[in-house]
Formats: structure tokens, sequence, C-alpha cells
């Protein structure tokens, strides 16, 4: 069984290191690191194939046999550190905490790498959405419908912002995802005979009259300024979701399920 370390002091190098990938976005792309919380995100890092460097945990609050289980469990190996309350306070990113905090790579994220395991693929494609939150409810959702994959279009904020990883309840690391700009995306789609179908507040066309059933990519903006022209004008359709109240939006997460399980429903839920 691998040894384990011992830290306790804020000054020491690899604790700074930590706290620098976890708090700065241009850290995590200089290093192609990243840091995850807690058991079932680490889990589900784990089951989404991500290779771990180092894991850290504070004995006052979980078990040296809990995280060495895990290892064994997924059979991967990692540095494993043990950490003063002090420091584990300093790395640790959420009020409530199971003691554990890892340091992982991230992933390849580019177009050319999705594989879809559907014949005619579900998907996803999200444009310039900055806030965390809505990015980790559209991953749960994607998630919990099986998609095909995520694309994140024209990205505004880094994917593995700790709260992405929190919002999402570690979907980020489950459900397949690439960014691109917009025309990558388009021409990515065209090429792979995907339909796209733009939810647009002047469209004329009720999302529940469309055929969702062959391959098909749902594109949804941020509710403040919806898409822009580039998705707009170049789908294949332009779909509204009728809202009856005073209010001419929702939130995307929202919207995004609505859709979604739309076309899960023409498919038959599989």
């Amino acid at each position: 069984m691998d040894s384990v370390k011992h830290i306790d002091s804020l000054k020491n190098t690899t604790i700074k290191e930590v706290v620098l990938i976890k708090e700065k976005s241009r850290w995590r792309k200089k290093t192609g690191q990243f840091v995850v919380e807690g058991l079932r995100e680490l889990e589900m890092a784990l089951k989404g194939g991500c290779k771990l460097e180092s894991i850290f945990f504070d004995p006052r609050i979980i078990k040296l046999d809990t995280v060495q289980e895990i290892l064994q469990t997924y059979q991967v190996s990692a540095e494993l550190i043990s950490v003063s309350h002090e420091v584990y306070r300093r790395i640790a990113y959420r009020e409530k905490t199971e003691g554990v905090v890892a340091l992982g790579y991230a992933k390849s994220h580019k177009l050319e790498k999705l594989r879809f395991r559907r014949e005619k693929p579900l998907i996803l494609v999200a444009e310039a959405l900055e806030k965390p939150g809505n990015i980790g409810a559209l991953l749960r959702t994607a998630d919990a419908a099986s998609l095909d994959a995520v694309i994140i279009s024209n990205p505004k904020t880094d994917l593995y912002n700790p709260n992405i990883i929190r919002s999402s309840l570690g979907c980020v690391f489950s459900v397949p995802v690439a960014m691109g700009e917009n025309y990558d995306v388009i021409e990515f789609l065209k090429q792979h005979n995907i339909t796209t179908y733009a939810a647009d507040l002047q469209a004329r066309h009720n999302y529940s009259e469309m055929d969702f059933r062959g391959g098909s990519a749902l594109v949804v903006g941020a509710e403040s300024s919806g898409l822009s022209e580039q998705w707009t004008h170049g789908a294949d359709h332009r779909i509204i979701i009728p809202m009856q109240g005073e209010i001419d939006s929702i939130n995307v997460s929202v919207s995004a399920a609505i859709l979604i399980f739309e076309a899960m429903r023409q498919r038959g839920f599989e």
C-alpha cells in the first residue's frame, strides 16, 4: 500500500500550489489540473477516467482506510497526503465537507474527441454561459437523460471551476463534454449530419411540433442575452417554448430540461 505523507503547514509549497489551482482559472489552464472535493465527486472523477496525482485528507474527518478503499475499488494509485485541519480548511472550498480533496488532470475536451453512443445522437449545445450554477445544472440534466454529449460553444467559464464541479454533483466527469467556438461547433454538427434546433424567443415553431428522433442538437443560450446570430441564423430550426405569464424567459437549465425530455419522450426514453 502507498505510504502516507503528512503536511501541517500552510506555507508548504504543495499546499500553495493546490490553492492556486483551486482559485485561479489561469493556473488550472497552465497546469492542466483541477481540484475536486468530496467522496461522491471523487468517485465520479474516477469513474469518468480522470487521472489523479494526489489525495489530501483530514484524518479528523475521514479515515485513511476509506480513502484507500476507494483507490482499490477503482484500481488506481495516487499520492496520499494527510493534512492538518487548518490546512484542510484552506484547500477545501465547501462549508460542509467530507474531509477529502484530490488533485487531478483535466481530460481533453476537443470536438474531434467526441464519440457518440447512439447512431442518432442527442446533444445539448450551450452557448456562452458564464454562471457555474447554470452549467452545473445542465450537466446534471444531461447525465439524467444520458445525453450523447454536451457541447459548450464560445465558452466563457472554465469547465473545472470548483463551483461547476460542485453544482454538477460531479456530472462534469460523467457526461462527454466538448468545447469550441461557434463556427467550429456548427461545422462539426453539420459534418455529423446532426440537425440543430435553436431555442429562440423570436421563433414561431413550438418545440413540441418538432421531430427530435433523428440526430439532434438542442441549442440554448443565457436567459439574459439569448443566442447569437450565428446560432439563430445558422441553426436548421428555430424553436420556442410557449410561455403564459408576464415574463418572457425562464432559466436556461429549465429550458434545456424541457427540450431534452421532450426529445427523450419522442425517442421512447432510449
